[in-house]
């Protein structure tokens, strides 16, 4: 279907649901706690870590699925049109759900667009400190809808940012030796990581690790590789080796994963394969 299928066929469900469900601005909780809707699973971690127990955070990307090309169903048009707060990154991730929050024009949003400037690199949430931002937007965001406990959205977020400053202190304290070194990985999904602690990145397949790469790009891998003795090339998961397998053959590289932290289990969280991507940098990269 077309994104304009899509956004219409979501939009016509919802008219139907009736407006009483559909804009009636209302929690769809019938406990007192804030309905919200997050658009991905780093923002969903951000959202319930700042709420506590005060919110109901629903991700409309379920467990394990892909945040990209997202395609919203009537329910979940509906869902995100019956929120207190919904949490999304537009602009360069899921471009379908961006018409729809467009559309449905949610009156209390948070946007992390300005934290993901990158171009088209979304995948700020890499960077802990970005999200220690982000945290901050949320909880003045929940405060304006429930003022009553704003001190206790303040103090989820501080709660956050602790968490996330620690973490970005154990990554630039074992990452210290490593600055300059080559960050190879099968896609470009770690700018802003590389940024932060002054990696180079080079990516095999650009931002779309399905993307069939040419011969002409894996010859300049190559010769980027050679020249910055780079020894691992790293991939994700659930993309597989890829195109990636040939470049390690040809160069007798080592491989590991690498997590984008967007496909994530429900037994998953964000702390914890930050942590292990840390260890996964710690063997492959070549620091001094």
């Amino acid at each position: 279907m077309t994104r304009a299928g899509s956004l219409g066929a979501a939009v016509a469900g919802c008219l139907v649901c009736g407006l009483a469900a559909c804009g009636s601005g209302q929690a769809a909780t019938d406990d007192g706690r804030l309905a919200v809707v997050a658009t991905s699973y780093p923002l969903e971690y951000v959202a319930a870590e700042v709420g506590g127990d005060l919110v109901a955070v629903t991700n409309l990307t379920p467990a394990g699925g892909d945040s990209h090309g997202l395609e919203l169903s009537p329910r979940d048009v509906t869902t995100l049109t019956a929120a207190d707060v919904v949490v999304h990154l537009s602009g360069a991730l899921q471009a379908s759900v961006d018409d729809v929050v467009a559309q449905q024009d949610p009156e209390h949003l948070v946007d992390a667009a300005p934290l993901a400037d990158h171009g088209a690199d979304p995948h700020f949430w890499l960077d802990p400190m970005r999200m220690a931002d982000l945290a901050d937007d949320v909880a003045g965001e929940f405060a304006a809808v429930d003022p009553e406990h704003a001190a206790e959205y303040a103090d989820g977020a501080e709660r956050l940012q602790a968490t996330l400053e620690r973490l970005d202190e154990q990554y630039a304290e074992e990452l210290a030796a490593c600055r300059g070194a080559t960050l190879l990985a099968s896609h470009e999904a770690f700018g802003y990581l590389a940024d932060r602690y002054g990696l180079e990145q080079v990516g095999v397949a650009g931002l779309d690790p399905h993307v069939e790469v040419s011969p002409a790009r894996l010859r300049q891998v190559a010769d980027d590789v050679r020249k910055s003795g780079a020894r691992t090339i790293f991939f994700e998961a659930a993309a597989g080796l890829g195109v990636a397998e040939t470049l390690a053959s040809e160069l007798d590289l080592g491989s590991d994963v690498l997590h984008p932290i967007e496909r994530v289990a429900d037994d998953e969280t964000y702390p914890e394969l930050m942590v292990a991507n840390l260890a996964a940098l710690r063997r492959g990269l070549v620091c001094g």
